[in-house]
């Protein structure tokens, strides 16, 4: 792909691979659908799918595959009736999309390759799988697209600190590539999903929206990837362009999982959709009200926040008193600046609340970069077990038996009240570094610099007296 002209950087080099992705999964999948679902059909028509053009490696190539692909494929899916919601998926995933590849005979090349694997085989999607984790990984180096990718890790600890099971309505309002959405199914495959009945149940339970088309096509491929049939749950669109007040009681979800974009402003008109004390243009803020509720009553969520989110004035104080009233804020993982580099370097949280009883008390930890590594980086990001420690201490579902430690401590409401409903609250057991008093550290730089002045005007002097001579 990277001799190909019509392909610039990683971005658009990853988004023609996803729909490439996209028709062979499909495809793969189709065939089985066939097999054991009596009268089903494949929403793309017979002449555009894979089987039919990509499937023979001596088929179709040069101008021919493109004119093909840019004058056949892509007009027709881009406007395929949406008549079931397979082929509300596949006219979803097509209507945003591009052919970047100028060259035939290259894109032959990619379609064999793509072609080598067979999704059905659980082995090879299961490898593959790991495949496509990187390539999302990878997204944090494509530019902007980094926006989209919470380090796997952090999905994984959130997903499994949550507990989702099958029948709970999981909904991700800013999917993104669909991180949580692919952890929380794993959890529940691992942990409750024993009859077939108890798949189906988990997969009419989920709910997404992203967005912006890069992000949706990956998070589709992703769900077909991971097994799911009907990815038509996870619709393109803004969740936050909808009124507030419009989302009515039988739209309340079980469970909200999210990294809502923050530091980003929405488009002119969208904080009108809110009521006038949470009016903002501030991505994470207008989510958050809109988390609290979209919740059932006990209902629980656990959400990615910024710093400023924390410590924040205005609205985001409105905001947080809000959460507290309406929800049981039980606890703050404190995530140090490196977590989300390469394309963020600021402080996250990771909030974790329960909606229909107010906060009495707020539990934080802070997590740290393990002993002999001085940052996270993209060759040594953060993994699973270094949360473990927080695993451990969290006290199972209940949080039963917490106690403080060097990295762990309480706060009460009150005093987050205080505090003007500032959560930026840091660990008190953390002993500050001492660096002696003040008056004499000042005189200990004044007597330095005095002593630097001097040995550079007899530096001075030599060198005057070379040159003279």
């Amino acid at each position: 792909m990277r001799q190909d002209t019509g392909v610039d950087g990683d971005a658009q080099r990853i988004s023609q691979l996803c729909w490439m992705f996209f028709l062979k999964i499909i495809d793969d999948q189709d065939q089985e659908l066939e097999l054991f679902k009596d009268g089903y059909r494949s929403p793309i028509p017979k002449q555009l799918q894979w089987r039919a053009w990509a499937a023979d490696p001596e088929g179709i190539t040069g101008e021919e595959l493109l004119a093909f692909i840019n004058d056949d494929l892509f007009p027709t899916l881009k406007n395929l009736a949406s008549l079931t919601p397979r082929a509300r998926t596949v006219r979803g995933v097509f209507e945003d999309a591009y052919n970047y590849m100028k060259s035939g005979q290259l894109m032959r090349q990619v379609v064999n390759r793509i072609n080598s694997i067979d999704f059905n085989n659980l082995s090879e999607r299961q490898h593959f799988g790991d495949i496509y984790e990187q390539i999302l990984n990878d997204l944090q180096s494509a530019g902007n697209a980094g926006e989209y990718y919470t380090p796997r890790a952090v999905t994984a600890f959130m997903a499994q600190q949550i507990d989702p099971t099958p029948g709970e309505i999981l909904f991700d309002p800013a999917c993104g590539t669909g991180g949580f959405l692919t952890c929380a199914i794993r959890h529940m495959r691992e942990h409750y999903v024993k009859r077939p009945e108890d798949e189906t149940t988990m997969q009419a339970s989920l709910r997404a929206v992203e967005k912006k088309q890069l992000p949706h096509m990956l998070a589709v491929t992703n769900m077909l990837l991971h097994g799911i049939e009907d990815p038509s749950f996870l619709r393109h669109d803004n969740t936050l362009a909808r009124p507030y007040i419009s989302w009515g009681k039988d739209e309340r979800v079980d469970i909200v999982l999210s990294n809502p974009p923050f530091g980003g402003r929405e488009e002119d008109g969208i904080e009108s959709n809110f009521p006038q004390h949470f009016r903002t243009r501030e991505t994470a803020d207008l989510f958050l009200a809109l988390i609290i509720r979209l919740l059932k009553p006990g209902g629980r969520a656990a959400v990615v926040l910024p710093d400023g989110s924390l410590f924040g004035e205005g609205v985001k104080t409105r905001l947080k008193e809000h959460l507290m009233e309406e929800c049981n804020l039980h606890t703050i993982v404190r995530l140090p600046n490196s977590v989300f580099r390469p394309y963020a370097s600021i402080g996250t949280n990771l909030l974790f609340f329960e909606k229909g009883a107010p906060t009495q008390d707020i539990w934080f930890w802070e997590h740290r970069v393990p002993e002999g590594q001085k940052a996270y980086s993209m060759t040594r990001p953060i993994r699973l077990e270094h949360l473990a420690d927080c695993a451990a201490w969290w006290g199972g579902a209940q949080r039963e038996g917490r106690v403080e430690t060097e990295r762990a401590w309480k706060v009460s409401a009150e005093e987050v009240k205080a505090r003007g409903y500032s959560l930026d609250i840091k660990n008190p057991h953390t002993v500050a570094e001492d660096h002696g008093d003040p008056e004499t550290l000042l005189e200990d730089l004044t007597a330095a610099e005095a002593e630097v002045a001097v040995i550079r005007d007899q530096l001075k002097a030599i060198l005057s007296g070379a040159l003279a001579r």
